[in-house]
């Protein structure tokens, strides 16, 4: 999974990923024509570059005016030249929330009365067709803004404002330390307005899963557990991370000390106080939701607001939850019967049941539980992301610049992490990308997994298309870096499947791993659309996983209570796996010996994170204007 780190703008000009899920989808073909065939370079196209560049110059200069509003996403981008924002906030009401709304709907009425669609490039109308399902995405989900959870078990600014300062806000030289000061002051204000916001919702009755608030809560005391809010031995997260920070820089001991005192201060008088009041309303609404571990469908206006996620996440409008189900049900039975094929090759006698049961139990399967496993874990999956890196250039035409690191997640956010995410790089390259892996519990991390989680998060999935979007050259800033779930988690699924026909996944239970990995994404077709659309209880849900998954109990349970408090998302990967393989399978057969995985693999990679319906339409240029050739 890619782990979206930044609050969701409503703009279609600034970057829109998001800790907790932001997106939703309008399907825009039919207010646009077609994607045309790239036509080769000439003089006659003179005047449509003139246009594109037009378009393009203003996209960048709108890009700039936005990301004004954006200080935090600044931070992630490395753009740390304007010291006022680099100390400061999103902020995060609703007030600004809709001013964003409307700037964004005022832009994509100035590109329509100002630029003309027919004389752009082809690659310029796909921006332009790009740009107008953003701003109607974030425009339509908009109508569910106060329906999500603000603090859930998986996402929240309880977690993600500190992680900003830890993870992200370098201190360079005093002016950073400056910065993370007044970030730091101000922490506690901006956490209020969160714990208000999710306060106000829970009164119209958006209340979280039970499981969720003790979860809540024990990452919020994490943050005001240690000095300076007490004797201990050990320092606090923020406490410890502005320490180290200020102790690397040149200046003075006084200066140092200032520095030290007034973080301290911040903590005990604004971070520490804040917290406790987060805490407290969550205990609240811990009271309110009792034992109830309820999906969608028991919030207000749950049907539609489902009905809202999926199209989100899936970016068609063409699948109904019932439609999703059952291509669930149907890709786990295909998937079984590979996995029997499998057991058959091993020499396992006993049923897929019993299978599941041995990968789940038996040692061999997993290291030990000491720094020296954990060690292990992360050197051989390394090395797997190496060994398909150095094949890739026999199926990609263009491959990343960026770097790619192996990680244990932190200490600080172990607890709240899933089993493993990616985080994209910096766009200046000083920040590499990032594969984590979390390692707190080794029996949630088995062997026969490695391969296919490291071609997933690492290369040749979340990275290659994550650091290739950043990497565009003449595309716009948001093009670059816009995120939809569809197509990021599914070519991220894809790129697992790919392995196999790169000529990896040699080893029988690897090979069982990759299986595993798919039909636990196709078992989340059936999964999330019966929590939320079903009405399954969370045990129903944890018992059909553990009946067609051969994923750890412990693993289940953890993924069926992300799906509970984050609906729909769950079914992005399978979806869009699907298509990628579908519109694949689509250009073997019409293009026969025609066919190449690196054009292909190109023409997916190269327009950003694209909805699934664009992405259609660009392969089937591309197919066209082979037959052609």
């Amino acid at each position: 999974m890619r782990l979206h780190l930044l609050l969701a703008s409503a703009s279609a000009l600034v970057l829109a990923a998001a800790c907790t899920p932001a997106d939703e989808t309008i399907d825009t073909a039919a207010a646009r024509p077609a994607v045309e065939t790239p036509a080769s370079a000439s003089g006659a196209a003179a005047s449509e570059q003139t246009e594109t560049e037009r378009l393009y110059a203003w996209f960048q200069q709108e890009f700039e005016a936005e990301i004004e509003f954006q200080p935090v996403a600044k931070t992630y981008l490395g753009m740390l030249d304007d010291l006022e924002a680099y100390g400061q906030w999103n902020d995060p009401g609703e007030e600004a929330f809709r001013a964003g709304l409307q700037r964004a709907a005022d832009r994509q009425r100035y590109m329509h009365e100002n630029f003309d669609f027919d004389a752009l490039t082809p690659e310029a109308q796909v921006t332009w067709r790009f740009a107008d399902f953003i701003t109607e995405n974030n425009a339509q989900q908009s109508e569910f803004w106060d329906h999500g959870f603000v603090f859930s078990s998986f996402f929240g600014q309880h977690t993600g404002l500190p992680s900003t300062l830890i993870g992200y806000h370098r201190i360079d030289n005093l002016d950073h330390a400056e910065a993370y000061l007044s970030r730091l002051e101000s922490l506690g204000e901006v956490l209020d307005v969160y714990t208000q916001q999710a306060d106000d919702r829970a009164r119209q009755g958006v209340i979280a899963p039970a499981f969720a608030y003790p979860i809540i809560i024990g990452a919020s005391e994490r943050f005001i557990t240690g000095a300076p809010f007490g004797d201990s031995n050990t320092d606090s997260p923020l406490w410890g991370d502005i320490q180290t920070k200020l102790a690397g820089i040149e200046i003075d001991d006084e200066t140092r000390q200032a520095l030290l005192d007034r973080a301290e201060a911040a903590l005990l008088t604004g971070v520490g106080p804040a917290y406790g009041r987060l805490i407290a309303t969550m205990q609240s609404h811990a009271e309110l939701a009792g034992e109830a571990n309820n999906g969608a469908w028991a919030l207000p206006d749950g049907e539609a607001y489902y009905r809202s996620q999926l199209m989100n996440y899936t970016t068609r409008s063409d699948m109904t939850a019932d439609q999703i189900h059952q291509t669930g049900l149907d890709e786990v039975a295909r998937i079984h019967g590979e996995m029997r094929q499998i057991m058959a090759q091993v020499g396992f006698e006993g049923t897929l049941q019993d299978f599941f049961e041995h990968l789940r139990t038996s040692d061999e399967f997993y290291y030990e539980d000491s720094e020296e496993g954990r060690q292990r874990y992360l050197t051989e999956s390394a090395a797997m992301i190496d060994q398909i890196t150095e094949v890739a250039p026999q199926y990609f035409g263009q491959l990343p610049r960026a770097e790619l690191e192996v990680r244990a997640v932190e200490q600080y956010r172990i607890t709240t992490a899933t089993g493993a995410f990616y985080e994209s790089g910096s766009l200046d390259g000083t920040r590499p990308g990032a594969y984590y892996v979390n390692l707190a519990n080794m029996r949630d991390n088995p062997t026969y997994l490695m391969e296919s989680l490291a071609y997933h998060e690492g290369a040749p999935g979340h990275h290659f298309q994550s650091s290739l979007a950043q990497e565009l050259e003449n595309a716009p800033m948001f093009q670059r870096l816009q995120w939809y779930s569809a197509y990021g988690e599914g070519w991220a699924l894809y790129a697992e499947n790919l392995g196999k026909d790169m000529g990896f996944f040699t080893d029988p239970y690897q090979d069982f791993g990759r299986l595993s990995y798919e039909v636990f994404r196709a078992a989340r077709l059936v999964v999330d659309t019966g929590i939320h659309h079903l009405q399954w209880t969370e045990q129903e849900a944890a018992d059909y996983m553990l009946a067609t998954t051969p994923m750890p109990e412990g693993d289940i349970a953890n993924e069926v209570r992300r799906y509970m408090v984050w609906p729909g998302q769950a079914v992005s990967y399978k979806v869009g796996m699907l298509t990628i393989l579908d519109l694949r399978q689509r250009a073997m057969d019409q293009l026969g010996d025609a066919f190449s995985y690196g054009e292909f693999h190109d023409i997916v990679l190269t327009n950003g994170s694209i909805p699934l319906t664009l992405l259609e339409e660009l392969v089937d240029a591309w197919i066209a204007r082979k037959l052609t050739q």
